[in-house]
């Protein structure tokens, strides 16, 4: 089974808020560590935020700059931060993620491919995905220091959450210049 540490000795480390100037830095395959405060959201909380900048509403967080982790995760144990926080699959949030783009989001951490609507606002919009593991959530969840609910609670674990993250594991997936790490994939 791979190891979702294996190479990250390597790893660049960045902080979030993410500039530009950190996006043209990283390049498909890049393998990470992701530090500073990062956000939850999934299909429901996503279709919320689109809706409220189609209204001109103002939304529970800063997208400028900011990195979006598709994770709903599961209740906390008793004296944890959080429970199992593993990616859900980022194609289901394809629909919504170039909006959220085009409003100044940076980042999206999920796990799978990304539709070619998606690629082309990560190029247009100077923006990046990152890729970790599934299966992994209770490994990862190791990796967030502090977690609140800021949004949206009836949806219970897909909430938003402003989350902390310490040296948080990922991979670049696909990069601002249009490469991805599943395209390299295939040639090999």
């Amino acid at each position: 089974m791979f190891c979702i540490y294996v190479g990250m000795e390597e790893a660049k480390k960045i902080v979030t808020p993410l500039s530009e100037d950190a996006v043209w830095r990283l390049r498909a395959g890049d393998r990470v560590l992701i530090s500073g405060k990062i956000y939850s959201a999934r299909d429901i909380a996503h279709k919320r935020l689109c809706a409220a900048i189609d209204a001109g509403e103002e939304l529970p967080f800063e997208l400028s700059g900011s990195v979006v982790y598709f994770v709903g995760p599961t209740p906390a144990r008793q004296g944890a931060v959080i429970g199992a926080a593993g990616p859900t699959t980022s194609s289901r949030m394809d629909g919504f993620s170039p909006k959220l783009l085009e409003s100044g989001l940076k980042g999206m951490i999920g796990k799978g491919y990304r539709g070619d609507c998606v690629r082309k606002a990560l190029k247009k919009y100077c923006a990046v995905h990152f890729a970790t593991i599934g299966g992994a959530g209770a490994l990862l969840s190791r990796h967030i220091v502090s977690s609140k609910v800021i949004a949206y609670d009836d949806l219970g674990p897909e909430a938003v959450r402003q989350m902390e993250v310490e040296d948080f594991p990922a991979v670049v997936a696909y990069d601002c210049y249009g490469g991805s790490v599943y395209d390299k994939e295939k040639k090999q």
